[in-house]
């Protein structure tokens, strides 16, 4: 394709990206298709000539369109936003498009410093003090991941360098809160420290972890002659957007010289907003954090920020220095190939720079509370609807609830819940998704799609009562035949 060939054809698939963005409320929110539907009407083997670009977009339509759930529709209210402001997706078309790569400073100086420019930015925005360094991974999962890394060499007094975790007498323990995502698990499994050391803190009835639960396993682990690693704590967990006790939790890790990495992949967005800053008091105690833009805030995935308060414990562990590689001015520079696991780096700086400047600061804070304000709307109707129930507090944007029709209990009380929910996402108005809460099926309703306004969570909402009811009444006659 030649740069002539690229502009006409940019100018189709940018029109094609803005209608998208036009119509999207038209689409059914969750694709209805069955499994393989999308690859049965794919060729089997790749073409052997080239084909006009059009045709591409033609399938695209006509194909891809269809096997897609939409994210970015107003009534799209499943697992987390992942929102992707047009300014940032303009950004990720402008990285892609020069096909930079940072391998080093010197590869392109301006990919890492403006990456240096909108950590700090980022740093500034959510109330962070100025000795945490910033850098952007693909994901939390990664984050986390050299966060474990991080905590496993300082505990081992950095074993990598001998025989790794096979040369250390006793075994290392990480803690985190049983809400935690699952990556946190994932992380510390790919780090190294075997699932027998892994330890998941009981929480209490807002689901936030246990301080002296913590201590407990920490007394327990030390008197078996275990070596009390790290502990990961959440602000803003994926099931309930419980808020770990970050303060307390950093206190207990102080005593006993533990690593503290804090998850806000979700709500460090909200720490834009002032009035939200309590949701992480203590936050200065921790030693690493990782926040996802990616999400709320409104970045085009994929861009996860993680920040650290001594970047030399990660560059100890993460540096790589091959000749072909090195520079005259590697010792004034930063490279970033330091600061996590691959080698190469994509330009992900440039979509967060073009959300910032184009949304500015207070742009973007007028979107989330927006979005608060519509979570608490949502929250109070249903607390003051008949057999509906709030089952966590609602700090944030997801509310955790289940419709409990009388005489309604345990099992039949699940399969009523999970038939409502998939009766309104494949109604195509809306997309819920359910969770385990307690052992027991509920639905959790995230509010925070871009476009998303007070009309669509009224419509939502309606929509709920109405399926929850004819799900019950489908229930009846069941039990009734």
């Amino acid at each position: 394709m030649t740069p002539e060939e690229f502009r006409r054809i940019g100018h189709q698939v940018i029109d094609w990206i803005a209608d998208y963005r036009t119509r999207i409320a038209d689409f059914p929110v969750r694709s209805l298709l069955e499994p393989g539907q999308v690859r049965e009407q794919l060729p089997k083997a790749p073409p052997a000539r080239p084909e006009a670009f059009n045709n591409i977009l033609r399938d695209l339509e006509k194909i891809v369109l269809p096997g897609l759930s939409h994210w970015q529709h107003p009534s799209f209210f499943g697992y987390f936003p992942a929102n992707a402001e047009l300014a940032s997706v303009l950004g990720d078309c402008l990285s892609t498009g020069l096909g930079v790569l940072g391998l080093s400073w010197q590869a392109s100086p301006a990919l890492t410093e403006l990456e240096e420019v909108v950590t700090d930015w980022t740093r500034q925005m959510v109330g962070l003090a100025d000795v945490w360094s910033g850098v952007i991974q693909d994901t939390a999962s990664s984050s986390t991941l050299v966060a474990l890394l991080c905590a496993r060499e300082r505990a081992s007094k950095y074993s990598i360098v001998r025989g790794g975790l096979q040369s250390g007498a006793h075994p290392l323990i990480v803690y985190y809160s049983a809400q935690s995502h699952s990556s946190v698990e994932k992380a510390a499994l790919l780090a190294g420290f075997g699932r027998a050391n892994l330890r998941a803190i009981t929480t209490d009835e807002r689901y936030a972890m246990r301080p002296d639960a913590l201590v407990a396993a920490i007394e327990a682990d030390l008197e078996a002659g275990s070596i009390p690693c790290a502990v990961v704590a959440t602000t803003g967990t994926t099931t309930t957007t419980a808020l770990d006790p970050v303060n307390a939790i950093a206190d207990v890790a102080r005593r006993h010289r533990l690593w503290v990495h804090v998850d806000a992949a979700m709500a460090g967005s909200a720490m834009i907003l002032p009035e939200c800053r309590w949701m992480w008091d203590g936050i200065e105690g921790a030693d690493s954090m990782v926040l996802n833009p990616h999400k709320w805030l409104g970045t085009a995935f994929d861009c996860s920020l993680y920040y650290v308060r001594e970047p030399e414990h990660l560059v100890r562990v993460m540096s790589t220095n091959p000749s072909y590689l090195q520079s005259a001015v590697d010792q004034r520079v930063k490279n970033f190939r330091d600061w996590g696991i691959p080698l190469g780096r994509r330009f992900r700086a440039l979509k967060l720079w073009c959300l910032v400047r184009e949304q500015g600061v207070e742009g973007l804070q007028a979107r989330l509370r927006r979005d608060l304000a519509n979570a608490r709307w949502f929250e109070s109707e249903v607390r003051m609807a008949p057999d509906w129930r709030v089952l966590a507090p609602v700090p944030l944007q997801t509310i955790c609830l289940r419709h409990e029709p009388p005489g309604l209990a345990g099992e039949a009380l699940d399969k009523h819940t999970l038939a409502w929910v998939e009766r309104v996402n494949r109604s195509g108005a809306a997309y819920l998704t359910p969770a385990l809460l307690d052992s027991r099926w509920m639905v959790r309703v995230s509010i925070g799609a871009i476009p998303t306004e007070r009309s669509h969570v009224e419509s939502l909402w309606a929509l709920m009562k109405r399926e929850a009811e004819r799900s019950g009444l489908a229930l009846e006659n069941r039990i009734r035949d």
